[in-house]
């Protein structure tokens, strides 16, 4: 957990910045900006916009419906969402091996021993007590999931 320190700090400072921070702030310096240096200047475009305060609404009331549009289409119309998604699932470990918690702890035990049982009973062996013990373990820990109970805590929480 150590080791990952910097990096995820790295992460949380990337997402707090271009998520909130630089959002916020490029939408109101390009607001700032084109209406003092650009709308001011002209007097054709002060006939629209008397103040920065029509300017923000007008452009508020229509950018933002062009916005959302342009979202939309990015996801739902144009193979760019889709390309993301692919090279996302490409570079992500876990689409690949199990992730750590409950999944190799409990479940997979599970498939594999209730696997195994369907084998044995298929070939009408008998389950042995090797056969239940390992049952009953994969039990005890469903049944602490269940209850809300955990398997193998996150590090963040040990």
């Amino acid at each position: 957990m150590k080791a990952k320190l910097g990096f995820r700090t790295w992460y949380y400072f990337k997402t707090g910045w271009s998520m909130y921070f630089a959002f916020l702030f490029a939408a109101i310096n390009t607001l700032v900006v084109t209406y003092y240096l650009a709308i001011e200047k002209v007097p054709v475009l002060l006939q629209f916009f008397p103040s920065f305060l029509h300017y923000l609404l007008i452009t508020v009331l229509i950018g933002i419906p062009i916005l959302i549009t342009i979202g939309y289409l990015h996801y739902k119309k144009v193979p760019a969402y889709s390309t993301e998604v692919d090279i996302a699932t490409e570079a992500h470990p876990y689409y690949y091996k199990l992730p750590p918690g409950f999944q190799p702890a409990v479940l997979f035990p599970m498939y594999l021993s209730m696997l195994q049982m369907l084998v044995k009973l298929s070939q009408n062996e008998k389950i042995t007590e090797e056969d239940h013990k390992q049952i009953k373990a994969i039990e005890i820990n469903l049944i602490k999931l269940i209850d809300g109970g955990w398997i193998n805590k996150p590090k963040r929480m040990s």
